[in-house]
């Protein structure tokens, strides 16, 4: 086996890049080395072009069960399946930090595979991307790297930036956590979650994002200089001249009506679109139609950078900060729902939908890092007619997977604990309507069902997406930031910077580029930016409701919680689940019992409260002083046994009957009678003894013999 290795240093610990001919059939191939997690990627391209009109980038992120020492999978199916929610977010994290630095006329098919071999307690996405970076960087595939990632961190109770810091850490450990990738000084993907953080908080994250990654692209230009391939030569198609002076002398003059019109801009857009395909195809029929269109989208996208930059003029005559009309309510569909949210931002229309279950609602997902228990969950919809268009229903792809998981992740700082809110929650938003940003609109919608539905959360979240213009003239940037921007400036322009939070800080963000990177100060400016517009929206989504509802929908199930000790778990579980699960069918409810003895009972129409009522009784520890109306179930000589719950009874023994000597029990009790009783005593078998005189002195003084004196009772002043 031939290997040649490399290594740095990456947050205080070792990083190694293995080059070895074990994947040698690749045309790029390394294993990178973080700690105790290792993957390796893999970079191949076809020899042939692939018809379309786009470039064929595909990456997939392959997880290993054994990479984290488990054997799992189904019960039957003792294998991978299909990619994890976690696996489609980790291969969107390489596709957006590699995409923008292929030349994106490329027609050759590239796919780059991320095989997780072992899974330590390093970040597996920063090594992820780091090795994909690697593997393209010294293969023979054309493409404009290295790129480097860092993760940036804040613990709970410190201020203090945390590199890279490992799995066990971030266990509920941190209030911040930033990922950013990036090439010569410039950010070109980001992904936050926080806990209200400030924009000065984020800013200075990137800062020091931007210096680690300085850091290992020094180290990767070095390997590259000394192993890296020749790139190959790839074929590019170019525009012919008839097709540049027919635009020049039919649509040139045109477009600044069409791009610039009063009416919706992707309207007229899409006008001009049509009429150059019909001349193309009556004037010029043996052009390339893929390449004239894409001629066409090049000039479009000249025209809008230019009018933002020098003219702060935007599609649709908006000013370069202005909002969108915002609309927000709250129900309105049916009262079966448990909580709606209605959300609109100009052309993007979304309907978020909460739904409450009980503790066995939760989700139990099964990866390579093990079991994890979810008991929120967002879920992102974007059906065809959304944008106009016809296409297949059903199913998940990435992009809406990847959009569910912002959105999840911008309210989960504000959810209520399990202990305050035993509920497991589902919002489902559907992007009815798709003009710009569905993942941010999803984000208000769900923040209005979650309140309408009753979940105390902390406080509403709103989320915005800005864009960016940006070009180089005589080595200076000149760039505008475009606030809320919609369905052309999110294609046409070079970023797409989605940030959500409450008043009081960021909660997740989240940026994609079209262009190599962007500067950090560009970015501490759409920060703000971004500020000023959430505020905006939660003016608005306030206004339809100020407040979480005080009551749960009645179409929502019940949950009550108790507490028993851990050692009557077993005592109300039973042998093999016999007597929970006799509970549950007497009373329809579903019964969840932990670890700590914390029981919750899920169920409707009171049901909830009579399965807590048997649980009570059945583990009910009795003291001296309670007192009950029980039923003789048994007499003796001695006394009397009485029944005072379903599962617990006591002896009165026949000097506690009544408060004077008795000769016989049964002149005083018979089978089946109820009487007041109060436990004079349970001793160290738990066995209970009653009293009736203590508690009712009067009981029987009808019974009382001639010769007892009744004793006097106290004179009141």
């Amino acid at each position: 086996m031939q290997s040649k290795t490399f290594s740095t240093e990456l947050g205080g610990k070792k990083f190694e890049a293995i080059f070895s001919n074990l994947a040698d059939q690749a045309h790029g191939s390394v294993i990178v080395r973080y700690g105790e997690t290792a993957v390796m990627a893999t970079a191949v391209m076809s020899a042939q072009e692939k018809k379309g009109d786009f470039f064929p980038l595909t990456v997939d992120f392959e997880e290993r069960f054994y990479a984290g020492g488990k054997i799992a999978g189904s019960r039957f199916v003792r294998r991978e399946g299909r990619p994890s929610d976690a696996a489609i977010l980790s291969g969107r994290i390489i596709d957006r930090t590699i995409r923008p630095l292929f030349d994106g006329r490329i027609r050759n098919e590239v796919q780059v595979v991320m095989t997780v071999l072992a899974l330590g307690t390093e970040d597996v996405n920063v090594a992820s991307v780091l090795a994909a970076s690697l593997a393209l960087s010294t293969s023979d595939i054309p493409w404009n790297g290295p790129v480097s990632a860092a993760r940036v961190a804040i613990k709970k109770g410190t201020g203090d930036l945390v590199v890279n810091p490992t799995y066990v850490e971030k266990e509920g450990e941190l209030t911040f956590d930033l990922l950013a990738c990036g090439k010569d000084g410039m950010i070109n993907m980001i992904e936050v979650g926080s806990d209200e953080v400030l924009e000065s908080v984020i800013t200075a994250g990137l800062t020091k994002a931007s210096e680690i990654i300085e850091t290992l692209q020094k180290f990767q230009n070095e390997i590259i200089k000394e192993i890296g391939k020749v790139k190959r030569a790839v074929t590019i198609k170019e525009i012919s001249a008839d097709v540049v002076e027919l635009f020049k002398t039919e649509i040139e003059p045109k477009m600044f009506e069409y791009v610039f019109s009063t009416t919706p801009g992707k309207a007229r857009m899409g006008e001009l679109a049509v009429l150059w395909d019909t001349l193309v195809a009556e004037k010029l029929p043996d052009a390339d139609g893929g390449l004239a269109a894409a001629y066409l989208d090049n000039k479009i996208n000249d025209i809008i950078h230019k009018e933002a930059i020098e003219n702060g003029r935007r599609a649709d005559g908006r000013g370069i900060d202005e909002l969108r009309p915002l609309f927000a309510r709250v129900g309105g569909i049916s009262s079966m729902l448990h909580g709606t949210g209605i959300f609109y931002r100009g052309g993007t229309h979304i309907l978020s939908v909460a739904t409450l279950g009980g503790p066995q609602d939760a989700q139990l997902i099964d990866g390579m890092e093990g079991e994890e228990i979810r008991r929120y969950m967002h879920h992102y919809n974007f059906p065809p007619f959304s944008t106009g268009e016809t296409g297949r229903i059903g199913g998940t792809n990435r992009r809406m997977i990847g959009h569910g998981a912002l959105a999840e992740k911008a309210l989960v700082p504000v959810l209520p604990s399990k202990e305050e809110f035993p509920y497991v929650i589902r919002v489902v938003s559907e992007a009815f309507a798709s003009n710009g940003s569905t993942s941010m609109g999803s984000v208000c919608g769900s923040t209005l069902s979650l309140m309408d539905a009753g979940v105390p959360i902390k406080k509403p979240v709103a989320g915005i997406a800005s864009g960016l213009m940006m070009e180089t003239v005589d080595g200076k940037l000149k760039y505008k930031v475009l606030t809320d921007i919609q369905g052309p400036e999110d294609h046409h322009g070079d970023m797409d910077f989605k940030v959500a939070g409450t008043r009081d800080g960021v909660t997740a963000m989240q940026m994609d580029v079209k262009v190599e990177g962007v500067p950090v100060y560009v970015l501490t400016e759409a920060l703000e930016k971004a500020k000023a517009a959430r505020f905006k929206i939660l003016d608005v989504m306030t206004e339809a409701i100020r407040a979480p509802r005080e009551a749960i929908s009645p179409h929502a199930p019940q949950i009550v919680s108790i507490k028993i000790k851990p050692d009557q778990i077993g005592l109300v579980i039973g042998g093999g689940g016999k007597t929970v699960n006799e509970i549950r069918e007497k009373t329809g409810t579903e019964i969840d019992i932990e670890d700590d003895g914390t029981v919750f009972i899920t169920g409707k129409n009171g049901s909830a409260d009579k399965a807590r009522a048997i649980i009570e009784e059945m583990t009910r520890e009795y003291k001296m002083g309670d007192t009950f109306t029980g039923e003789v179930v048994r007499i003796v000589d001695f006394g009397a046994f009485v029944k005072i719950s379903s599962r617990a009874d006591g002896l009165v023994h026949i000097s506690e009957i009544a408060p004077w000597r008795v000769e016989k029990v049964t002149d005083y009790l018979t089978i089946g009678d109820k009487i007041p009783v109060i436990v004079k005593e349970v001793d160290a078998l738990g066995r209970i003894s009653l009293s009736i005189k203590r508690v009712a002195p009067e009981q029987f003084k009808d019974k009382r013999p001639a010769t007892v004196v009744e004793t006097p009772k106290p004179e009141t002043k």
